[in-house]
């Protein structure tokens, strides 16, 4: 019986294997196509919310779900303060409530009507999904908090039948045109800065 071949382990201490800078590292996540959502609370009688597109499902027993959130940010150590939280998934015609959360100059809740959940804090109307949650874990990893919720409930109208919301090479939908001619997505809306609002 033939040997089975040995498995070959990466160099750790190669000196020629060199960590992509953050804009190169960027550019290459950008490849990965993700929804957008928008992490709402409220914090001291005031609503808070920043936009967010790393954000998934963890576990089915018990839910949880996960999202990061840079620790440099604003909105995020209110949100880990209050406990409890939203994720408001977006649709694709809802480009205004990613521009409102999605940049520090964003007018986030300004004229802005939401609801209050039943556990207290805020949730956006009219979403693909809110996710109902409060905060179960906050795990360190390199400039973000890796966080956990356990999820208190869904809330997912039966009647919003559009698509979701993708952010695609560094653009919103995949069926954008591609190459240095096409229109990138605000800088304010990305540049690695979602999740520091």
């Amino acid at each position: 019986m033939p040997a089975e071949p040995a498995l070959s382990t990466p160099p750790h201490s190669d000196p020629m294997t060199v960590a992509p800078e953050p804009a190169e590292f960027r550019r290459a996540m950008s490849e990965f196509a993700t929804g957008v959502t928008v992490i709402t609370a409220i914090d001291g009688g005031e609503p808070i919310g920043f936009a967010c597109q790393s954000f998934t499902s963890v576990s089915l027993e018990p839910p949880l779900i996960l999202f990061c959130a840079d620790r440099r940010g604003r909105s995020w150590p209110r949100i880990r303060a209050a406990g409890r939280f939203c994720v408001n998934v977006l649709g694709e015609d809802q480009r205004d409530l990613c521009q409102r959360f999605g940049s520090s100059r964003g007018r986030k809740f300004e004229e802005l009507a939401f609801d209050v959940s039943p556990w207290g804090y805020a949730a956006l109307r009219d979403v693909l999904l809110g996710v109902h949650a409060e905060v179960q874990d906050v795990h360190h990893a390199g400039d973000h908090d890796v966080v956990i919720g356990r999820v208190l409930a869904v809330q997912r109208p039966e009647d919003r039948l559009e698509r979701p919301m993708v952010f695609f090479r560094s653009r919103f939908g995949v069926d954008e045109p591609v190459g240095p001619e096409a229109p990138d997505a605000p800088d304010a809306w990305w540049a690695g800065q979602w999740g520091w609002m």
